[in-house]
């Protein structure tokens, strides 16, 4: 309908659910720019375990989207899910507010108000998150859905336009230090203030927008409670209703009890996070998707388009183990190893060196979108697993030239900042070849009566990115910092480490107290020894990925049937 078009083409809707999603990032970046730093100098939690914290909070930041997929199709419809989505997360950051003001007396207090917090903010997220993404492809008629490619990068612009504004002003505000380099850890509190007043402002955005914009091409309400007589949008003879078997429930819940045991035993240690929430990450991601593809209603193309969906989401994994390093090993090295030093003397906030991210997307967005619709208007746009692989390799080339750049640092040289804005830029650029093109691909495969319901499975695969980041954040191995650290203590670290000097069980608890680790970290039965090593890591994981996903986009062009 006219009134429903602005100059770009594209409904006023999407302009409101770009706002409504850029108040949810600035939420929700804000507080994971400054939340590993809090656990680690309020919470006075090891950096190791801060890591997988953090991954294990993304990863079921990304798994319930699965449960709000369901309960929006099934129950209370899109609408209903954002606004429940966002109370929950305002809730959480103020209650992470409250964390970091109680602390200082009550240290146990402190934490378990940080565990209640952060489910609230998990499950508030799984509300929103997948709801909010597949409003965005339902505001398109079937012969405009080749909009959708630039629809979502302009989405995601509004994601990294919140992060941006989140990772300046939160940790500028909340990541404080005095002259002497002391950092003020009464500070946090006014970060996690800050990002709860965003996700406030996000809410009543939607509510108060919603009716008048968010609408279907013809000007219907869009995402109300699902309707069993509402047919709008399904393909001609599509089925509108899932089907599985009493046997493939069973199964289903088989799958994932056996999954969880195994992903379980092969996660050696004895942390909660590492042990219990990785495993179940895992497991409901794979048992999900054998539950969907079981669905007896699934025609043959179907079937394989939802092939194709899993294939590109296997990849996916890969990526967001290496770009999510961001929150923590990042930050540490930025805190730890270099030297921040920015415009006129100023030592930038080591949780505001992720700014980059967000500031390079808000530059190259709208680029990238006039670059896939030009590419598409000459017929020359590559297909989007093979825009993922470019991702990949993006990602894989940052690692590589910043593993370079510390391979001579030894244990009291500093990286210069140069060097993370440089892998910040390249990540960029592979993360807006891939993240908003995955976003495009499901809601372009996706039956509609799955269409919440595969985002979220798509957000699994985030998810299991997440805990992965999450396992490989905390083999970082000691940083200059550390080695300065446990010099005062006395100790020779580097000699600990290599054996050549065996520590007083009196230095090692000096060591642990200071929550320095006395032994080389381990990744798949190899030691990392170095921060060269350790990046080298994500070179090689998502190097090898990237080449794998090439070779079988011919046999994926395939599967999606003429979808481009």
């Amino acid at each position: 309908m006219e009134h429903t078009q602005v100059k770009t083409g594209h409904p006023k809707g999407l302009w409101v659910l770009f706002g409504t999603e850029m108040w949810e990032r600035f939420n929700f970046y804000g507080m994971r720019a400054i939340l590993s730093l809090f656990m680690v100098n309020s919470l006075m939690m090891k950096d190791s375990d801060a890591s997988l914290i953090y991954g294990g909070f993304l990863g079921l930041c990304y798994l319930t989207p699965m449960l709000g997929g369901f309960i929006s199709d099934r129950f209370l419809g899109n609408r209903n899910c954002i606004l429940l989505g966002g109370t929950m997360m305002a809730t959480g950051q103020f209650l992470l507010f409250t964390s970091a003001i109680v602390f200082p007396g009550n240290l146990a207090l402190a934490t378990n108000l940080l565990w209640l917090a952060l489910t609230i903010i998990i499950f508030g997220n799984g509300f929103f998150k997948p709801n909010i993404s597949s409003m965005v492809g339902s505001l398109y008629p079937k012969e405009e859905k080749n909009k959708l490619d630039s629809a979502f990068t302009i989405f995601y612009m509004g994601i990294n336009l919140g992060a941006l504004f989140s990772q300046w002003l939160c940790p500028l505000i909340g990541d404080v230090k005095d002259a002497g380099g002391v950092r003020d850890i009464h500070a946090f509190k006014w970060g996690f203030l800050a990002a709860g007043i965003a996700m406030i402002i996000g809410t009543v955005v939607f509510y108060l927008l919603k009716n008048k914009y968010v609408v279907t091409p013809d000007g219907k309400p869009l995402g109300g409670k699902p309707s069993k007589n509402d047919q709008s949008g399904f393909e001609e003879g599509e089925a509108q209703k899932a089907v599985f078997s009493t046997t493939s429930l069973i199964l289903a819940g088989v799958s994932f009890i056996a999954l969880f045991f195994i992903f379980r035993y092969v996660s050696s240690g004895t942390n909660f996070v590492k042990t219990i929430i990785y495993p179940i990450i895992y497991s409901s991601g794979i048992t999900l998707a054998g539950l969907i593809i079981s669905d007896t209603s699934l025609t043959k193309i179907e079937r394989q388009r939802i092939i194709v969906i899993y294939i590109i989401s296997f990849f996916v994994i890969f990526f967001w183990a290496a770009f999510e390093q961001a929150g923590s090993s990042l930050t540490f090295i930025a805190d730890y190893q270099t030297d921040r030093t920015f415009l006129f003397g100023w030592q930038m906030p080591a949780s505001m060196v992720q700014i980059f991210n967000g500031l390079f997307v808000v530059i190259l967005a709208f680029p990238f979108s006039w670059l896939w619709n030009k590419l598409s208007s000459k017929g020359k746009e590559p297909m989007s697993p093979v825009k993922q692989a470019i991702g990949l390799a993006l990602i894989a080339l940052s690692y590589f030239i910043i593993a370079h750049n510390v391979k001579d640092l030894g244990n009291d040289g500093l990286l210069a900042i140069k060097w993370l804005v440089l892998l910040y830029f390249i990540q960029t650029c592979g993360e807006l070849c891939l993240s908003p093109i995955g976003l495009s691909l499901v809601g372009k495969l996706s039956p509609k009566r799955f269409a919440s319901l595969l985002y979220g499975v798509f957000f699994i695969s985030n998810a299991a990115g997440y805990a992965l980041a999450g396992t490989l954040g905390a083999v970082l191995p000691a940083t200059g910092e550390k080695f300065k650290e446990a010099t005062k203590l006395g100790i020779n670290l580097q000699g600990v480490l290599d054996k050549s000097v065996i520590a007083t069980p009196e230095q090692l608890q000096l060591l642990e107290k200071s929550q320095i680790s006395a032994i080389y970290p381990s990744f798949a039965g190899f030691e990392i020894h170095n921060l060269y090593e350790f990046f080298m890591v994500f070179v090689v994981l998502c190097g090898v990925a990237s080449i794998i996903l090439l070779a079988l986009c011919p046999t994926l062009k395939k599967l999606m049937h003429g979808v481009k």
